[in-house]
């Protein structure tokens, strides 16, 4: 669990800002998570700093491309009329389940360290989230899409190793392999998961156990 909330931590820190011009991918990170900072230590309410969050994770966020990932092998074997309900239902997950993790959060610092050139469609942006008296420092590397250097979209961040990415692939694989690889199962799964958190609005108690256990109840 330490790993799945730091990831949410970084990884929502930074969707915090709608860049429209081009920048070296460091300098767009650096921006993002000084933004960041200003709207996690403000005194906005909850649902407001949750609202934020979903709009600009829209705009900023590759979310059809990393739900599609998640699918893995699956998703070849999807009609058009999955994979539209799908993408809806997982835009939703994402949005609720990560947005309402992050507000939970006031100042996270992180500091880039370098940056590297894949390829012209990727690099990676080498950073550290500082310290505190509750967590230890942490590695961080951003996988950033940059083939349209105006709208550079967010594909996938490592922690210290761990893929946020292939996290989610392992845990729709894990509900696939355990129905059969149904697809239809785990589109249920998801729009059960979606209805709670709808009934629970913005109480974040209910929304982090609604996760948890739409999460435990797969392994």
């Amino acid at each position: 669990m330490r790993f799945f909330k730091v990831s949410l931590v970084v990884f929502l820190s930074f969707l915090l800002n709608n860049v429209s011009i081009a920048k070296n991918p460091s300098e767009l990170i650096n921006d993002i998570v000084n933004e960041a900072a200003s709207v996690l230590k403000s005194s906005d309410p909850v649902e407001s700093k949750i609202i934020k969050l979903n709009d600009i994770a829209e705009r900023s966020v590759d979310i059809d491309g990393i739900g599609m990932y998640a699918l893995g092998k699956h998703k070849k074997t999807m009609s058009d009329e999955q994979k539209t309900k799908y993408k809806k239902l997982f835009k939703s997950y994402f949005l609720k389940s990560f947005s309402s993790r992050l507000v939970d959060y006031t100042d996270p610092k992180i500091n880039v360290v370098s940056q590297k050139v894949i390829n012209k469609k990727y690099t990676i942006v080498n950073s550290v989230l500082e310290a505190t008296s509750k967590r230890p420092e942490v590695k961080i590397d951003w996988r950033i899409y940059t083939k349209n250097p105006d709208k550079p979209l967010i594909r996938d961040l490592i922690v210290e190793g761990l893929s946020l990415a292939r996290t989610q692939k392992e845990e729709f694989a894990s509900i696939l392999n355990s129905n059969n690889n149904d697809i239809n199962i785990l589109i249920q799964k998801l729009e059960e998961f979606n209805s709670v958190i709808q009934n629970n609005n913005y109480d974040l108690n209910a929304l982090f156990k609604t996760l948890e256990e739409f999460l435990i109840k797969q392994f």
